[in-house]
């Protein structure tokens, strides 16, 4: 797998927790809530379909759901105005960081966002400083092992295939997962080719993929793995892109 799939295994190793998953249920609301702004129906309203097909691969509750949609349609009078809004940052020895946030609040949101940074010896970067370098992707991940790491039965070659005859960019084959990059504008027609084709998706999001990643180890990958934990903790962060060289030894080491 490359760093992106690697550092989802370990957030989803981390996440396992109650206490986490009650975190992960907010942050997934309100990705729906702002998504529904464009419409409540998620057969017309690509992105409130991404948003929900999420939130039912965590096991959010059908009535989470469906509130948050309410709420983000204005049928609701109490929901809150969130609005989403990327922050730039360098991690210790210059590895870029993408914040990506929903929030009601701007002020708290950088403060709390500066006080991690600084903790972590980095610091919060002007708008354009980090991102040149990232491309918005397309992203889908595709299990070839089940939990107890035995194979699935699912075909590399097969999705391989699929995928470039539905307009993907690139696609890695690994040893237990199969990942699909597209561009950023054929994501919803990528994901109903392959959907329609028999294949379904472990991830499937829009990301950030960095364009050059920076190789680090020991203390110093893990300053950097500490850094983007403390960024995810943190209610208004959504998603946290890096271009840290993850490794499989890093992995075990942090999950």
């Amino acid at each position: 797998m490359s760093g992106h799939s690697k550092w989802s295994t370990i957030k989803r190793k981390k996440g396992a927790n109650d206490a986490a998953r009650g975190k992960v249920f907010t942050k997934l609301a309100r990705e729906i809530q702002v998504a529904a702004r464009n419409g409540a129906d998620p057969t017309t309203n690509f992105t409130l379909r991404l948003a929900i097909d999420k939130a039912r691969a965590e096991n959010m509750p059908k009535d989470n759901i469906e509130r948050s949609i309410r709420r983000g349609a204005g049928l609701e009078k109490d929901a809150a105005q969130f609005e989403s809004v990327m922050y730039e940052g360098y991690g210790a020895n210059g590895v870029a960081v993408l914040v990506d946030c929903l929030t009601d609040n701007r002020n708290r949101t950088i403060s709390d966002l500066r006080h991690v940074f600084s903790r972590a010896n980095g610091s919060l970067g002007e708008p354009g400083s980090v991102a040149w370098q990232f491309t918005s992707k397309g992203y889908f991940v595709f299990d070839l092992v089940d939990e107890n790491g035995a194979a699935n039965g699912v075909d590399p070659d097969a999705i391989f295939m699929a995928a470039l005859e539905a307009g993907a960019d690139d696609v890695v084959i690994g040893d237990d997962a199969v990942e699909v990059y597209t561009e950023r504008e054929a994501f919803a027609g990528v994901s109903n080719a392959l959907s329609e084709a028999g294949f379904t998706a472990s991830t499937a999001e829009l990301t950030m993929k960095p364009n050059l990643l920076v190789a680090l180890e020991g203390d110093d990958a893990g300053a950097i793995f500490n850094l983007v934990e403390q960024l995810d903790e943190l209610d208004d962060v959504s998603n946290v892109y890096h271009n840290l060289d993850v490794t499989d030894e890093m992995v075990a080491q942090f999950a």
